[in-house]
């Protein structure tokens, strides 16, 4: 990798911290500017697009939240959480416990908290229903499983009839034996389903960002 001056070495030093206390989620320019003073935005903007050139980092155009880390500079310790599969209309969830082989997600102990690897499974999202929560297609979410959720919580949820997973905001009416499984995208409206049908498999934790 091409050599750093001392503030971008600041600035991708402070990008991984960010990322790794805050579930997967990068800084905006504003925060990167404010953390570590520097005198404006388009100073943090002009770093930003060097660490880009060099290879450290990708950013998406039009997005606040833009960068991806593609190198780490910090050797940071990761830890290896079991990677179950996609998140969309399909076949069950698998059992992890009931598996030989498994593909497995590098994850930053941060964002296990006090939890251990093997107390959480991440899948890959498919779609783009929760963007407003930012998680958008091809990210990776790791679930605690849980068989119950808090009203608005974002859970992994599992329907009986059609066979299928889905990723929502959980809001159950208990008086209507319904649950009203709400997407984080304006443009689409949400799922109703007997809870009867609906199951909780397990409760989001974090969100790994997909690479650009």
């Amino acid at each position: 990798m091409n050599q750093l001056s001392a503030k971008q070495q600041r600035m991708l030093e402070f990008i991984e911290q960010f990322i790794d206390d805050n579930n997967g989620l990068p800084p905006t320019v504003r925060e990167i500017q404010q953390a570590l003073t520097i005198s404006s935005t388009s100073v943090v903007d002009y770093n930003l697009a060097a660490l880009e050139q060099k290879g450290y980092i990708s950013r998406t155009e039009g997005k606040s939240r833009a960068i991806c880390l593609k190198y780490r500079t910090s050797g940071a310790r990761t830890l290896e959480v079991p990677l179950l599969g996609i998140i969309a209309a399909g076949e069950p969830i698998p059992d992890r416990r009931d598996r030989t082989t498994e593909d497995t997600v590098e994850v930053p102990p941060s964002m296990l908290g006090t939890r251990k690897a093997n107390e959480v499974f991440a899948l890959k999202v498919k779609g783009n229903s929760m963007v407003d929560a930012l998680i958008a297609d091809g990210d990776i979410v790791l679930i605690k499983p849980q068989q119950t959720a808090e009203v608005g919580e974002i859970v992994a949820v599992w329907l009986e009839e059609e066979r299928e997973t889905t990723l929502k905001k959980w809001y159950p009416d208990k008086s209507k034996d319904e649950v009203r499984l709400q997407p984080a995208n304006p443009t689409m409206g949400p799922i109703v389903k007997k809870l009867s049908n609906a199951r909780v498999m397990g409760k989001l934790v974090g969100v790994i960002r997909a690479s650009i």
